[in-house]
């Protein structure tokens, strides 16, 4: 059975390329807009992996990562971020925020790849 990636980006060309690089990897993926729509999904889908933005309508990709590690049936599932804010800062508030991951955009397949196989095992 295929491992499940939730995709939560609200920039459409970014989830048709995650999606055609996700799904040419084996995984079977679905996708929301925003952290409203990931929350109501994961209400009734459990995925293996979320891949999540930070820069999204409220609430914002920390909002909902911590709202997922906060919810006892959803806290195991590894949040890796990906996003386009690379400071320190940032990269602090996504750790606070509970993601398991953090990587940045532009990001490599290579690196993508690496941290998905990080957290969940094909």
């Amino acid at each position: 059975m295929s491992k499940r990636i939730l995709i939560c980006d609200d920039e459409a060309q970014l989830r048709l390329t995650l999606r055609t690089r996700l799904e040419s990897w084996g995984y079977k993926v679905l996708e929301c807009t925003d952290g409203k729509q990931a929350l109501e999904l994961l209400e009734n889908e459990i995925p293996d992996l979320i891949l999540m933005d930070v820069m999204m309508p409220p609430p914002n990709g920390y909002q909902t990562c911590r709202q997922i590690k906060d919810n006892v049936n959803l806290k195991n599932i590894p949040v890796i971020m990906l996003t386009a804010k690379g400071s320190d800062s940032d990269k602090f508030w996504g750790q606070e925020s509970g993601a398991d991951s953090y990587v940045v955009k532009p990001y490599s397949a290579e690196v993508l790849q690496r941290e998905i196989s990080r957290h969940i095992k094909s």
